[in-house]
Parts: C-alpha cells; structure tokens; sequence
C-alpha cells in the first residue's frame, strides 16, 4: 500500500497509549505504530517528538455569535473593571460611527463589574446619538439606551422574560431572556453574508487551538439563531472554503412545525422535508432539536426550586410554560429527533427529566442520546434519574473559571457541591462531552482541559472538588465523549484506522497534570491535511 502520508517522530495517542507514528489514505487513518512507519508514503512528516491527539470537539459552543463578538466593543474583565469603564468604550466607539447607527457591545458580567449592571441612562450619556446594545457575557440578558427603548413595545413583554424596572417604576434598559425578542424587529435577520463572514473568523480561530469539530448550539431562531436562513449561511461557508470545522447544527425549537404526513409516518415535527437530526455529511449535519427550559445562573434567572443566595423570593423561572417545554420535547421525540435542552437551575432540570421519562413512556427508543446542555445545579437524586434515562449531560468545565466565583455567589455554600458536575457523571456511568458555549468564557480546549481537572474559580476557590476529573478523563470528554454526543464516534474521537484523520499536534502530552500550563497547540490537521501550523 502506498498512503497519502506517514506523520512520524511522534507520540500518537491512540487510545490511549502512545505509539510512534499514524499514517493516511483519503482523510482516515490507516495505520498507526510500527506498522505505518513501514508504509510506503507520498509524504513523510517529521512532527519533531509531538504529542498527537484527536482534534477537540466542542459539543456545545456558538461558533455564528462568537465571530460577530470579534467586531463588537469588548467589555469582559480584561477590559472593563466597572461601568464607568463601560460607558467609556461605548463613548469610543460612537466617536468612530456613523449617528445613527448601531454600537453594539458584548461580554460584559455585572458578578465583576464594580457598579453591577450598565444602564440606560449611563449609556444615553456616553452615545446619545447611536442605538446601543450590551449583550451580557451568558447571551441571556442585554442592556439597551433610551433610543432604543423608544422603540420597543414594552407593554407586550413575551412570557419568560422581563423588563427591569428602577425603583420609580422606569426601565433601567436591562432586558433578561425572553424579552430580548422585543429587539427582534429592529436587528434580525442578520444578512446571510455577515454570518458567513463570522464563520469564517471564528473558524480559523478554533483551528489553531486545535478544534477540528463543533456543534453550534442553536440556528434558525429563538435567543441563539441568527436568521431564518442560517443553514444557509453554513452551506454557503462551506461552497466558499469558509468553513474550518466540521460542524453539527443544532436546530432551534422554534421553526419546527407540523407537516403534513400519512397516518403512518413519524415525521409530524419536523423541518420542511422532513428533515432531522443526522442529516449531512462528515463537514456539515443537522444535529438536535436545542431548547430552553431556563435561563443563566450567574444572572440568577434560571429556575430553582430554593432562593438564589442573598435574595428572598427570587427563584428564577422557565422561558416557556413548562407544559409546552414536554409538549415539546414529546413532540419531537416522537419524530424522531435528538433532543438538546438547556436546563440549569435544579427546577428546570428536574422539569427535563420528568418531560423526557414521559416521551420515552409514550414512544420508547433505544439510542436517543437526549441531551441536557449545562445541566448546572444537579441534586443527587436527579443525578441517578438522569443516568437511568441515558441521558447526554453537557456540561463547562471553563465556567468553573470564569465565572465559578459567580455561581458559588448565586448558589451559596449548601449547593456548590452540585454545580457543573464531571467525577459524579463519569461514576453514574454517563457519557461525558466537554465543550465550552463560547463565547460565553475563552473557549480554547487546552484552558477548559486544565479547568476540568482543577476546577479553581479566578479567586481561586476550588469549585466542589470531588468533581475533579483526571487530564486522561478531560481528554477524553473533549474528543471520545464530545464525538458521542454528536452521533459521530464512529469516524471521529480517536485516531485508529477506520477513523477522519483529525488531529492536533501538541508541545507537550496533555495527560501530564504537570504540562497543563505549558502544553501549546504547533498543528492542527483535518482529513490527515495540515490546516495550522503555529
């Protein structure tokens, strides 16, 4: 056999002991070890002592929205330490636009601002000339001007979500959840050509942390999707060499609908053509159905069943009608469809899991793989339901980092061993993805590995250390169990023949709890093509 190409001089991590070589025919590994380095080669590759692994996967991130960040006003900690700071980079930014227009800024987390939340007033003085919109880091909350404002029809505020209001009854500007859908008829859809262009951004990025795979968590509509033809905007990517990763899109509830079907068919909610989940190929598939049961814990409106800490009376609460959330998923479950639900707060998910064990009674399925993304605040007993049903957790070990401080803040100390768990759904015999819902944190995989197995907070509190996982354990969430999540280990999670010839080139082995600081991405390969160098 002559290959396409032998990568040599390595430590390939093939499941998961090392050997010294991998080699490539049509974009799948061939062989690996002794065996490939006796291969005839079109090419031999010298990657100079490497640590080999799989390309990481992301199970859960928003590729769309985090490439238009890269063109928004940055106002996370690095760059803004209160409000003040804020207004600041607003009033910047309108100094360089169009009156008018859009400033539109992104990242801000009022749990590290000194001052709490931007507001309108604030922001009316910094652009009172510009519309103005700050998306809160979580994506579950924005803060708008009085221009802005102006415009909105505030007396029709869609059920799960609010409208802040000040002591004298006034708006403050802050929208949380579902009432950011009154900013719909002034900013969406989003033209096809800026989503192509944020893929693109976004993509390259990703490829020199050595992500090779996604899934985008929610297209098409609801508070993630970008357009109605935002399918489109992937395919288009793809015909213009735009798109980097493989990528799996998760649809969003909204724009399924009944079709019309022989008694006989199972296709009743679906996407037009009966479309589901599977449809693709390996650079682009339709993967869930995505939606929400609740809302963020660090802006304390996901639903619990006890008081966020600090604040009587405030318990959260769901983004739609909890018989519609069943309604739902037993509606696409019997079409068919994997099923991804955001569910944080232990209310919500204890509502996931009783809307799943009911679609499951009603319409049994073997090999579901139903989802719960984040799966925040997870009591033992539920953790123990959730493994009986096969459920798919999703949760991020990165929040633990940037944003733990703020979780252990809303929970208080009687929760914390229940926040974004990792050990206790490996022991209860879950499949474990890892992903980072960027951008919600930094997503680079090689932070969240480290944060999966030390689970430190930025002040440096150890967020309930016996969810510590090992760096093996971590790696393998962010390659095998991510590859699982999305119906995809057959081709993809680890490097052995038979498999996509994904893989990244790392400086030092990842499972060495002592390289975690130091290890760097040098290649980035897809389909055994190097993509990255660094």
């Amino acid at each position: 056999m002559r290959v396409d190409a032998v990568y040599e001089n390595a430590r390939v991590l093939t499941p998961w002991q090392p050997v010294r070589a991998m080699a490539v025919l049509h974009g799948r590994v061939v062989a690996v070890g002794d065996e490939a380095v006796e291969l005839a080669a079109r090419r031999r590759v010298d990657l100079g002592g490497a640590t080999v692994v799989p390309g990481f996967h992301d199970a859960h991130n928003h590729m769309a929205w985090f490439g238009m960040t890269l063109d928004e006003v940055p106002l996370g900690p690095a760059h803004c330490a209160s409000v003040e700071d804020v207004y600041d980079a607003v009033a910047r930014r309108a100094a360089t636009e169009p009156k008018g227009g859009w400033i539109v800024g992104s990242g801000y987390d009022q749990n590290k601002l000194a001052g709490g939340h931007p507001a309108r007033q604030g922001l009316d003085r910094a652009a009172p000339e510009h519309h103005v919109r700050l998306k809160h880091t979580s994506g579950h909350m924005s803060v708008v001007n009085s221009r802005v404002l102006d415009q909105l029809d505030l007396a029709h505020v869609p059920v799960g979500g609010d409208l802040v209001r000040d002591a004298d009854g006034a708006p403050t500007g802050l929208l949380r959840e579902q009432a950011q859908l009154l900013l719909r008829p002034l900013i969406y859809p989003t033209p096809v050509a800026t989503v192509v262009r944020a893929i693109d951004r976004a993509g390259q990025r990703f490829l020199a942390e050595g992500i090779t795979s996604v899934q985008e968590a929610g297209v098409g509509g609801g508070l993630v999707g970008e357009t109605p033809c935002e399918v489109a905007a992937y395919q288009r990517a793809r015909d213009e060499g735009l798109l980097h990763v493989r990528s799996t899109l998760m649809v969003a509830s909204s724009v399924l609908h009944e079709l019309e079907h022989d008694p006989a068919d199972d296709v009743a909610f679906s996407l037009d053509l009966g479309l589901r989940s599977g449809f693709g190929d390996d650079w682009l598939r339709i993967g869930p159905m995505k939606i929400f049961a609740d809302g963020s814990l660090i802006g304390r409106t996901s639903a619990m069943h006890d008081d966020f800490a600090g604040e009587p009376g405030n318990r959260g609460y769901f983004q739609l009608p909890e018989e519609e959330l069943a309604e739902t998923i037993r509606r696409a479950h019997a079409a068919g469809w994997q099923i991804a639900t955001h569910a944080i707060g232990d209310r919500a998910i204890t509502a996931v899991l009783d809307a799943y064990t009911a679609a499951l009674a009603a319409h049994p399925r073997a090999g579901h793989r139903h989802r719960i993304e984040h799966c925040g605040v997870l009591p033992p007993a539920e953790l123990h339901r959730l493994a009986r049903l096969g459920l798919i957790p999703v949760p991020q070990g990165r929040f633990v980092n940037e944003i733990g401080d703020g979780m252990r803040s809303a929970l208080g100390p009687e929760r914390e061993a229940w926040c974004y768990r990792g050990r206790s759904f490996l022991d209860a015999g879950c499949v474990l993805p890892a992903s980072s819902d960027r951008p919600v944190v930094n997503g680079a995989p090689l932070l969240g590995l480290a944060d999966l197995v030390r689970r430190r907070t930025a002040g440096g509190q150890v967020l309930a250390p016996d969810e510590c996982l090992t760096p093996t354990e971590a790696l393998r969430a962010y390659t095998e169990g991510s590859a699982y999540a999305a119906f995809r280990e057959r081709d993809l999670g680890t490097l052995e023949p038979g498999k996509l010839a994904d893989f990244v080139a790392l400086s030092a082995d990842p499972t060495d709890e002592d390289n975690l600081d130091s290890v760097r991405v040098l290649g980035t390969a897809i389909g055994g093509e190097l993509v990255y160098q660094s």
